[in-house]
């Protein structure tokens, strides 16, 4: 987030898009609906779905799924044309602008409406209340990055707010909304394939040689592959031993069968983990790892917050914490790693991570605190991009809408989009809770009930079969007049109704994440 939690009640304007607040994030969700209610904020929820945050918002834009592209060009095609952009910004601040301002000028109300289903005068009420509000803040989640066009959403939603001027100020940025508890802090130390901690590029010389220097070897300076990436190298053979550190890719990746014929080509197959996952039952050997509970360390969560994690209890059985067990890995492997505390390990971490480098046990103690924090006497950062950004000029993009790769047709004529529910995550955990699953215990395909109707499917029929070009699944239907005509949703937590064995695995070109969010289904009474 480029904003502080706190600062989201403050905002006089909160654009929710991708971002089914209240069931992803529900704390966050509470600050938005006192904002609203208590203050006067206006909230824009754009979502497929009418997702529960719309009760309180003055606008509810119901784009088609895969248009969210089209739909931010023409904001700020609206907010251009009318004058309404913030031009000591754009003029002090960014590079790029007429670019931009020319490859939108075809993105007019009228002509987002034909691809967005949005009528024209809410894209133009949308762009006002967000460029003219004194601070505006931009929520967004996975429905907006687990797209084939996922970068140019997140790239757009930036153009947005620097032609409007709100960004880098308190309760006006661009805020993703993050996953689970500490992904921002695993991508933060180098939990991706193309970045070392801090987000340095692997692939940078100078980079290079400083961590060459500090760990004592020679490094490829080669960027990796995505785990998507990774399925296709192990099915083209170019990957024979995959290391598997609780993650279960035969429930979450998409297209599921196609991951599970791939594993099984693995000359080794190693997954470390706190329970027997459907990957780990694939698996030639199984590290038992221990659960937050059992361990020491860090979370940064999703405003760059450093918190620390005690453990509560030791670890039940042989099982042990996740950095022990690498570190003896790595040491028989013959590259030692003789840390003897975690406070070790975060010591290394902000010794070659800039925005790190003020964090130490000591002063997150309590708080915690929020990066960048560069030195001891630093306090942290609130919000970021006060004066500068990170490049120093803001880089307007150019983002041409382009069309999700698989279209309903007359064969598969719905188009399915993917979420969660408030009482599970992943399910990892959450359905070995009897108290969750008595509560949920179960998926659906939820429908407009007019689809519902035309197929002969009444509220509590049975199961239906949901089919794509990949794969089907049989599961209950639930009528709700939440999604448009055409559109269906299912979550998926339960293995038993795998929806990721319908979804596609065509990539986004950069980011190289699947697009989980659109592929074309058929449905059919069981």
């Amino acid at each position: 987030m480029t904003n502080s939690i706190a600062e989201i009640g403050d905002a006089d304007c909160i654009f929710v898009i991708g971002s089914n607040t209240t069931e992803n994030h529900p704390v966050i969700a509470l600050d938005v609906k006192k904002a609203a209610r208590e203050k006067g904020a206006k909230v824009i929820v754009a979502d497929p779905r009418r997702i529960e945050l719309v009760d309180y918002a003055v606008l509810h834009l119901q784009q088609k799924p895969g248009t969210d592209v089209a739909l931010l060009n023409g904001m700020i095609q609206a907010i251009i044309s009318n004058g309404w952009l913030n031009k000591a910004f754009i003029d002090e601040r960014t590079e790029g602008f007429d670019a931009l301002a020319e490859s939108v000028s075809e993105y007019t109300p009228e002509a987002v409406e034909k691809i967005t289903g949005i009528p024209a005068a809410d894209i133009v009420e949308a762009a006002r209340l967000y460029a003219q509000s004194r601070n505006s803040s931009i929520l967004y989640a996975m429905g907006i990055t687990q797209h084939t066009t996922g970068t140019n959403n997140v790239l757009a939603l930036g153009n947005l707010a620097m032609v409007a001027g709100q960004i880098g100020k308190p309760s006006s940025g661009v805020n993703p909304l993050r996953g689970q508890n500490n992904v921002q802090g695993a991508c933060d130390v180098g939990g991706l394939p193309n970045v070392y901690t801090a987000y340095q590029r692997v692939d940078d010389k100078a980079t290079q040689e400083k961590f060459e220097k500090v760990w004592g070897v020679p490094l490829s300076g080669k960027v990796g592959l995505t785990l998507t990436e990774m399925m296709k190298a192990i099915g083209e053979g170019k990957i024979k031993a995959l290391f598997v550190l609780g993650e279960n890719p035969l429930l979450s990746d998409a297209d599921a069968s196609k991951v599970k014929e791939e594993l099984k080509h693995l000359d080794l197959l190693v997954v470390q983990d706190i329970f027997m996952t459907e990957t780990a039952e694939l698996a030639h050997v199984i590290l038992p790892g221990v659960s937050f509970a059992e361990k020491d360390g860090t979370f940064t969560n999703t405003e760059r917050r450093v918190q620390r994690v005690r453990k509560a209890i030791d670890p039940i059985g042989n099982s042990r914490p996740d950095w022990q067990i690498i570190c003896d890995l790595s040491t028989r492997l013959g590259y030692p790693m003789e840390y003897k505390t975690t406070e070790e390990v975060m010591a290394e971490i902000a010794s070659v991570t800039p925005s790190y480098g003020g964090i130490t046990y000591e002063r997150i103690d309590r708080l915690g605190v929020q990066w960048p924090c560069p030195t001891a006497d630093h306090p942290g950062t609130s919000f970021l991009h006060k004066d500068r950004f990170t490049r120093g000029l803001g880089k307007f993009h150019v983002t041409p809408y382009v069309p999700p790769p698989e279209m309903p047709d007359e064969e598969y004529p719905f188009v399915l989009t993917t979420g969660r529910v408030l009482y599970h995550y992943h399910a990892m955990l959450s359905r070995k809770s009897k108290g969750l699953n008595e509560i949920y215990p179960e998926g659906s395909l939820e429908m407009n009930p007019d689809d519902a109707k035309r197929l002969g499917i009444a509220e509590g029929d049975g199961l239906v079969q949901v089919s794509s070009r990949r794969g089907k699944v049989t599961v209950k239907a639930k009528a709700t007049d939440h999604l448009p005509p055409g559109v269906v949703f299912m979550t998926f937590h339960f293995k038993e109704a795998a929806v990721n064995l319908l979804t596609l695995d065509v990539l986004d070109p950069i980011a190289k994440i699947p697009g989980y969010k659109v592929c074309a289904v058929k449905i059919q009474k069981v």
